[in-house]
């Protein structure tokens, strides 16, 4: 009952914490945001349910099959090198990444993507009074990166009305691409033994959504609906199989070269930071700094106490580096470390894209499909960035039910 008690008290928290943002607060919609309580909710019932594990073991062991594929491809490629480092970062998860970029992209010229994401934003069309761009845009962040779902609706990006830009921008931060969640995937192989993690990322961004809408509607509550996505042609984005294959490698290999170089950059940084504080004061570290201010979010997600500062360390850590990072030093601790309920909250909370370069990135790559609206996006870009925060924990919260 206490644990019940707790998760309350921080969906108020987490729901009310927004509500000083809001440009208008009379025009909050109660029902809206009650909706998603409820669709986030009947998701998570559904999706972690016993019923449907047969679906995802399904999953589980096409990714395996598609590690095995890449692996074969990765020792080719680096011989023995890969050989006598199988586990290494750079060769183990970077080329997955690759190959899941070119593999979503043949699946989108396909339309196999396509029929998915239309059937998720049909249903928040019919629940939070969207129109379909923005609710195709959101729904696609599911599987694939925050920058590659806006080029989907890039024609209707020059009208669509502020509200409907900070819920693009929200979603894309609050989740992650399919290439990087099956790459996580491997990095926590160690924490969840026998457990579907494939299962848990791909649920995580599903509830992100409409979390990352609710956030979206009380910072900025506005009736202004961008006509329907069937009132105009659909972009093409690939002129065959073999153009999405070529176009869908190349971008893989941008994002795994990105992520490398920000890892390495930002694990520099931090080590730096930690030299110059531990100086300082003896002891100190960025992370230990980050948990003191992430402890109590922690707790009201429904981690216990004892808990919270170390949970909140890695909270801390993925908002000012990014999820990899935080991943990585999850992954790494000793599979007690945690409870198994937190695990899970965590594997939920970090799951998404929020942290301060990803805004960078969004501004800079939906600026450049729609020049006229860099101003707009600049403008709602903060909010996004603490509604991606946010939509992400709640889904932890709500993920930690159902442990």
């Amino acid at each position: 009952m206490e644990y019940y008690l707790q998760i309350l008290l921080g969906l108020i928290v987490l729901i009310g914490v927004v509500v000083p943002m809001s440009t208008d607060i009379k025009a909050i919609r109660i029902k809206n945001i009650v909706a998603a309580i409820i669709v986030m909710v009947l998701f998570g019932f559904i999706l972690l349910n016993d019923y449907v594990a047969g679906f995802f073991e399904i999953i589980s062991a096409g990714v395996a099959k598609l590690s095995s594929a890449t692996a074969d491809g990765t020792s080719f490629v680096f011989g023995s090198l890969f050989e006598q480092h199988p586990y290494a970062f750079a060769l183990n998860v970077l080329p997955l990444i690759i190959v899941m970029s070119t593999l979503s992209a043949l699946l989108w010229h396909w339309r196999i993507l396509p029929m998915v994401i239309k059937a998720l934003s049909y249903v928040c069309e019919k629940l939070f009074n969207l129109g379909g761009p923005i609710s195709f845009g959101a729904a696609a962040n599911v599987f694939v990166g925050q920058v590659e779902a806006p080029l989907f609706v890039k024609p209707y990006l020059s009208k669509m009305s502020k509200k409907e830009l900070l819920i693009l921008m929200t979603a894309g931060m609050a989740t992650v691409s399919g290439s990087v969640m099956i790459a996580l995937a491997g990095v926590l192989e160690n924490q969840f033994v026998g457990i579907n993690i494939v299962q848990h990322f791909l649920t995580a961004s599903i509830l992100s959504i409409p979390g990352a809408i609710m956030y979206a509607e009380i910072m900025y509550p506005s009736n202004e609906i961008t006509h329907h996505i069937e009132d105009a042609k659909e972009e093409k984005i690939y002129a065959g199989s073999m153009d999405a294959i070529t176009k869908g490698t190349k971008d893989g290999l941008n994002i795994a070269v990105n992520v490398a170089a920000i890892l390495i950059s930002i694990l520099a940084l931090v080590s730096i930071v930690d030299g110059a504080l531990d100086l300082l004061i003896s002891g100190m570290s960025l992370q230990k700094i980050l948990g003191y201010i992430f402890a109590p979010i922690c707790w009201l997600l429904g981690v216990p106490w004892s808990e919270a500062p170390s949970a909140a360390e890695l909270l801390g850590l993925k908002l000012a580096t990014n999820e990899f990072v935080a991943y990585i030093q999850l992954g790494g601790l000793e599979p007690e470390f945690f409870s198994d309920r937190t695990k899970v909250i965590l594997l939920y909370a970090l799951c998404g894209f929020a942290n301060f370069s990803s805004v960078g990135i969004l501004i800079s790559g939906i600026g450049a499909m729609a020049p006229e609206r860099t101003g707009d996006l600049i403008d709602v870009s903060v909010k996004a960035l603490v509604g991606a925060t946010l939509a992400s924990c709640l889904t932890g919260l709500v993920a930690g039910l159902f442990v």
